[in-house]
């Protein structure tokens, strides 16, 4: 799952490496909120889920991590 989310975030933003371990995406201006909108779009199509809008806030998508975890939430809905 770690290696999709890292592929879908470098479509959406190749100037950034999102493999570095302990960055807050959202922190250092690496995702905006124009960004969560076609992230939670390419989430929810690769992993067949759907993300609901409450959970659409900044701390899901600040780590890799938090993104996992916003995901299998997701899939026990």
């Amino acid at each position: 799952m770690k290696e999709k989310i890292i592929e879908i975030l470098t479509d959406l933003r190749p100037e950034f490496d999102f493999t570095q371990e302990g960055i807050n995406f959202i922190e250092e201006g690496m995702l905006d909120s124009f960004d969560l909108v076609a992230l939670v779009a390419d989430l929810e199509q690769h992993f067949g889920v759907t993300i609901d809008g409450v959970d659409v806030v900044p701390e899901n998508f600040e780590t890799i991590e938090a993104m996992e975890q916003l995901i299998n939430r997701s899939k026990k809905k």
